[in-house]
């Protein structure tokens, strides 16, 4: 079970990674782009370091108020919820 847990983090977080870079990539070319909503989601379900580092990596969405401030704190909730779920499914 923990390894489930730690599987769909990591996974979650390379999806977002990803997701943030091709979010970039279309708003260079000026094409149909992935809803904030959406990262905001996936950050709350477990992706938010991913989100967050490809924010940095990607130069992307870091100048938006929401995102400088909400992925870190949704990255420390996602923290949180895995240590709590380590600690209980020992």
């Amino acid at each position: 079970m923990i390894r489930l847990v730690l599987l769909l983090v990591l996974f979650l977080s390379t999806y977002g990674f990803f997701l943030m870079g091709s979010d970039k990539q279309k708003a260079k070319k000026g094409k149909w782009r992935v809803n904030e909503s959406t990262f905001f989601l996936l950050s709350f379900c477990g992706g938010a370091a991913g989100v967050w580092i490809g924010m940095k990596v990607f130069c992307h969405k870091t100048l938006h108020p929401s995102f400088r401030v909400g992925i870190p704190l949704l990255t420390v909730w996602n923290v949180i919820v895995l240590y709590y779920l380590l600690n209980n499914l020992m």
